[in-house]
């Protein structure tokens, strides 16, 4: 699931092509959105993810007979949201941004949500709820689009002396981990506002970052959920339920060879730069900056 797309006051060097600017955000009332695209998260030391996809999984885990819990996962895409407050509502902690998605009502984990809300809602002499948060903490999972198998061929110092090489995988990755508020019913105002909001800000960013569709500089314009008849888009609003994740922590790791001794590293960048390939090319690049800063923190060791 991201990296990543970040809040528009994330910072961080663009030093590869994986580092790319995103798009112009979009502003929202006192919150900026961005879809998840290639950038900085984490800014601060060597934590900096980058180049992940906007199609991310979802996983919670919800309790069934007997105790037992059911852990389910969704591939969704995702929009995120940063206050201008600078602390979290859930603590005294940085302000780590809300993920904003939606999910098919008939899909299974919508379904077990909705089954664990409403089963452990507070009785109202009005109404259910029309949102309410998951007791349990959520995960999502999110993979940089660059990653790749890597062959030991490209061990290039130790291969021809000792041989002791196997293959491996070089991939980056970051969990998000936060609290659910699932919106899930679909007569009321609130569900309504939120999905309104949710199918524009994600329908913008996908035309506009995806499909280039920006109006500027002879490009066509976004198509917008305004341009479907009005009926027709409330219908097929009363199938999806929302799901906004407070973002309580963030842990994430590259794997990209800077485990490996420097002659060999090279070889892995020299070798996946001579695939010729756009993410080849991604990954050579991030082999390099990662051993770059291993390097850097390496020397400044006392």
């Amino acid at each position: 699931m991201v990296v990543c797309a970040c809040p528009a006051s994330a910072q961080g060097p663009n030093r590869t092509r994986v580092h790319e600017a995103l798009p112009e955000n979009v502003q929202a009332g006192k919150s900026s959105y961005s879809f998840y695209t290639a950038c900085d998260w984490l800014a601060g030391g060597d934590m900096r993810f980058c180049g992940f996809g906007p199609m991310e999984s979802h996983t919670h885990a919800t309790a069934r007979e007997r105790g037992e819990e059911l852990e389910e996962s969704s591939h969704i895409p995702w929009v995120i949201d940063v206050d201008d407050t600078t602390a979290s509502s859930a603590g005294d902690g940085p302000n780590l941004g809300r993920l904003r998605g939606h999910i098919a009502r008939q899909n299974p984990q919508s379904k077990a949500m909705i089954e664990h809300l409403t089963a452990n809602a507070t009785p109202s002499a009005d109404a259910g709820p029309a949102s309410a948060v998951l007791e349990n903490e959520v995960l999502v999972l999110f993979t940089a689009t660059p990653h790749s198998y890597v062959t030991p061929k490209f061990y290039v110092e130790t291969k021809p002396t000792t041989g002791k090489v196997v293959p491996t995988w070089n991939y980056a990755a970051v969990q998000a981990y936060g609290r659910a508020r699932v919106y899930f019913d679909s007569k009321s105002d609130e569900t309504s506002a939120y999905l309104d909001r949710q199918v524009a800000d994600l329908s913008h960013a996908m035309e506009t970052s995806i499909m280039g569709f920006t109006g500027r500089e002879g490009r066509p314009s976004a198509w917008k959920v305004s341009d479907a008849p009005d009926r027709y888009v409330d219908l097929l609003k009363k199938n999806i339920i929302g799901v906004e994740i407070e973002i309580t922590r963030l842990q994430g790791k590259f794997k990209m060879s800077q485990e490996m001794s420097k002659g060999d590293r090279e070889g892995v960048i020299q070798g996946f730069a001579g695939l010729g390939t756009e993410q080849a090319g991604e990954i050579s690049a991030l082999v390099r900056e990662r051993g770059e800063l291993k390097d850097a923190k390496k020397s400044q060791a006392p």
